[in-house]
């Protein structure tokens, strides 16, 4: 099995959705399906038919946050050394021709949040990020043309 890396912040997030899917969704979701059984032919029934799709996307969606959960590799960014980017580590970025900074954490695509500060190490900014050093500029080809950074510190 392929360990899962993920944050702490990372992992409590999904577990935290797991039991909501399995304490509340699910839950819900039977009695949906009851109810619309309840209105007799099920041949002609859009209600039945609906709560038997969102059965099968929330058992779906259960079976991957078990999976992921099962595998999870928990990193703690606390403890990593600060020698050189990897995933957890949070980066400042200075777009070398605006002169702004921007401030990210690395994390597993489930984390990434860009209006957080966290994006993606599978991500095209993230991927030119990792094994980056202090003073290492970091050059990707966005849609809307070449953008250039230098790492300037990892926190």
């Amino acid at each position: 099995m392929k360990q899962v890396p993920i944050t702490r912040q990372g992992y409590d997030r999904l577990k935290k959705e797991l039991a909501n899917l399995k304490s509340v969704e699910r839950p819900s979701n039977i009695k949906a399906i009851e109810e619309a059984r309840a209105h007799g032919d099920l041949s002609e029934n859009a209600e039945f038919d609906a709560a038997k799709e969102r059965q099968a996307f929330l058992e779906g969606r259960i079976m991957e946050l078990q999976y992921k959960l099962g595998n999870a590799d928990v990193i703690d960014p606390d403890t990593l050394s600060k020698d050189f980017a990897r995933f957890g580590c949070t980066v400042l970025l200075e777009n070398i021709d605006t002169g702004d900074e921007v401030k990210y954490q690395l994390v597993g695509p489930d984390e990434s949040d860009i209006n957080e500060g966290r994006i993606s190490v599978a991500s095209p900014l993230g991927q030119a990020i990792i094994g980056k050093q202090i003073g290492d500029e970091i050059i990707i080809i966005a849609p809307v043309g070449k953008r250039s950074y230098e790492l300037i510190e990892i926190l």
